[in-house]
């Protein structure tokens, strides 16, 4: 796919280049983000000049990865958000899973939750996401706040799905459908019976 840029209200996303790599070493090196993420510690240079120069880029060309670096208006960097797991956009379950992290001075802010549901937007509209999910390590509420305010329905623990720092740890998963947003989509969808 062909990289894009999507604009909100006080946001841009596009993709990251060459010039941002400062910018995200500095926020990566953060161990409220590495507490979460599965980043090198310490984050160095090189690491953002990785995900910067080769890993964002090869996502796009090689429809592995639609990442975005998130900047307010003005250019400052707010953070990465992208959707991954996108191989499953290909088969009938027409899904993928939302990431992202937020730099340390932009958070409680709304802007990660602005950009999330622009890019959700984009992967109903554009797309044809039938369901979105957002996985994380039980715990991380700022993370559990953004996917809530975007419209996200937590679904449960997953146990042992994330494998951080070497240690099996347990997810959160949710997801937002279509449906969620009053939009249509292509494959039916037949929900369980409600149960308590």
């Amino acid at each position: 796919m062909e990289p894009i840029t999507l604009r909100t209200e006080r946001l841009i996303l596009r993709p990251l280049q060459e010039e941002d790599t400062d910018a995200v070493a500095a926020a990566c090196d953060d161990p409220g983000i590495q507490r979460w993420v599965p980043l090198p510690e310490p984050y160095e240079r090189k690491h953002a000049e990785e995900f910067v120069g080769r890993t964002s880029p090869a996502g796009w060309s090689e429809d592995t990865l639609y990442n975005f670096g998130v900047f307010t208006h003005e250019g400052a960097l707010v953070g990465s958000m992208g959707l991954t797991q996108i191989a499953h956009l290909r088969t009938a379950e027409r899904q993928a899973e939302l990431g992202f992290w937020t730099a340390r001075d932009q958070r409680r802010k709304g802007y990660t939750a602005e950009a999330g549901r622009e890019v959700a937007r984009w992967a109903f509209a554009d797309l044809g996401v039938e369901r979105l999910e957002w996985v994380a390590q039980v715990g991380n509420e700022g993370s559990l706040g953004v996917a809530r305010s975007i419209g996200f329905v937590l679904e449960g623990v997953q146990r042992a799905r994330i494998v951080h720092r070497g240690t099996r740890r347990d997810a959160w998963i949710a997801a937002l459908l279509p449906s969620d947003w009053g939009r249509a989509q292509e494959t039916p969808y037949l929900p369980g019976p409600a149960t308590d």
